[in-house]
Parts: structure tokens; sequence; C-alpha cells
């Protein structure tokens, strides 16, 4: 139930961005008659404070979303996987300076440093995405520099070294396989991070600057207009809980599907229930 609401909803959003550039709407083109109007046949889902079609800026809201969530996690976990590799394998004052780097980060709240960066870096996608990347990449060190540790010293790894395998073969082909689950399902939580955290910019001014679409700065103008129009901030909000939603139960999916701890419980209750149902056909046919 949980992977088949996931996938619908995530589905959804990617066949609407596809259909928002297949029909080429225009986020931008003001109607001045349009002011706030209520969803209509002209306006699916209504118009903004200067008669914009707000179907056609949710779309390319959601677009931007999408690119700045994939972006940014992509760099933060190749930055933050690297990172913890190299503090997990060699250990010592290495390990120590790199997680002394990674604590000073996590001494202050992901988003207040977000904040900070953009407000220094200026406004805009570009600045928008640096700003993310200097920030998320911590999360990642920490797993995966924990995880390095204990797979240091595992037989297979120390057989491996014994036998004259290099620094580099040793972390692609024996660690970083073990760590692939784990870094996937970190994903998942990272992208709705990074959405939320990119319309909490744009709402503040420091991300997607007008007249580009944002869910964030949609947000920041619906909320003036609450009481004369209130379709309008409902729409937007729903849409990014919907989608952060969406992404979390993928997320939680992934984790149980990746598992091994609760793929094997799985297949012991399987057993289980097997086993006893044997037991109640063989009473039934005696």
């Amino acid at each position: 139930m949980i992977k088949k609401l996931a996938f619908t909803i995530l589905g959804f959003w990617l066949i609407a961005v596809l259909a928002g550039r297949l029909f080429q709407l225009n986020p931008n083109q003001i109607d001045l008659n349009a002011i706030l109007s209520l969803p209509d046949n002209a306006y699916l889902l209504g118009a903004d404070d200067l008669g914009r079609s707000i179907l056609a800026r949710l779309l390319r809201g959601v677009e931007v979303s999408f690119l700045v969530a994939i972006v940014v996690t992509i760099v933060t976990m190749l930055l933050g996987v690297v990172i913890g590799l190299i503090a997990g394998f060699y250990g010592g004052k290495v390990d120590q300076a790199l997680m002394q780097v990674t604590d000073i980060f996590l001494a202050f709240p992901g988003i207040l440093l977000a904040i900070a960066f953009a407000a220094v870096l200026g406004p805009g996608l570009a600045n928008l995405m640096i700003a993310l990347c200097i920030t998320g990449w911590v999360s990642y060190a920490r797993l995966t520099r924990g995880q390095t540790l204990s797979l240091r010293n595992r037989q297979h790894v120390q057989a491996a070294e014994s036998l004259g395998a290099s620094v580099p073969r040793l972390i692609i082909k024996h660690i970083l396989p073990l760590l692939a689950s784990i870094l996937v399902v970190e994903a998942t939580y990272s992208l709705a991070s990074v959405m939320i955290a990119e319309a909490s910019l744009s709402f503040l001014g420091l991300g997607i600057q007008a007249p580009s679409a944002s869910w964030g700065a949609m947000l920041r103008d619906g909320v003036r207009y609450m009481l004369v129009a209130p379709h309008y901030v409902l729409v937007v909000g729903l849409s990014l809980m919907s989608l952060i939603l969406a992404i979390t139960l993928g997320g939680d999916y992934l984790r149980d599907k990746l598992d091994v701890r609760t793929e094997k419980n799985d297949g012991q209750k399987h057993s289980k229930y097997s086993v006893i149902k044997q037991k109640v056909k063989g009473k039934a046919c005696h």
C-alpha cells in the first residue's frame, strides 16, 4: 500500500512535468483581468496576484524542485562519501581532523547555515545549489565514516589487504558495495530535505528569484492573500506536502526492502506460516 501510494504520487508529478513541457505552458504570462481568480475553465487552479496561471507556475516550480534536489543530492553524496571513506579507512589523525570539521558544521542547524551562505553568495538558482551543497554533505560523511570503521575490520577486507590489494581497490571493490543500500536510502531522505530547504530559502527571498517560478516563492506570495484567495496557498502547500510525503514513503519502503534483517525476519515468518498451514491441512485430511 505504501509503495503504491508513493510511486503513484511521484509518477503523477513526473508526468505533470512532462505535460507542462509538452503543452508549452507559459508560467510568466500576465492577465490583469484574472488577478486572484478562482479555478475555472480558463485557469484550472486559479490565478495568482499578477493574473498568472497557478497551474503553469506550479508545474514549472516542481521542475525546479526536482532539478535542485537531484543535483544537490548527487554532489553532497559524492562529497560526503569521499570524506567519510577517507576518515573511516585511514583513521588516526586524518579521521580526527575530518571529523572536527564535520562537527563544526553539525554545531549549527543546517538550514541556518544554508541561509547564511545563500545570503553571502546572493540569491539565484546556482548560488542556492552551492549553499545547499556546502551544508548537505555532513550526514553522508558521518554515516559513511561509521560504516567504514565497521567494515574496515571485516575478514574479507583484511584478507584482500593481506593479498596486496591497493587502497582504491579495497575501497571500491570491498567496502563501497556494502554501503550502497544505506546510501540509497539516505539519498531518498536527502531529496525530501533538499526540496524543503529550497522552498524555505525561496520563501525567505534567498532562492529562486522572480519571475522564475518556485514553490517557496509562491507560498510567500500566497500567504499575503489567504483571506481573499485561499486557494492559492492551499494548492501550493498541498502539492509540496504530497511530493515530500511520497519521497519519504518511498525512502521507508526502500529502507525496509534493503534491510537484510527485515528480509530475514519476513522469511522466517513466511516459513513459520507455511509450517502451520501444512499442519492445519494435515489435521483436516485426517
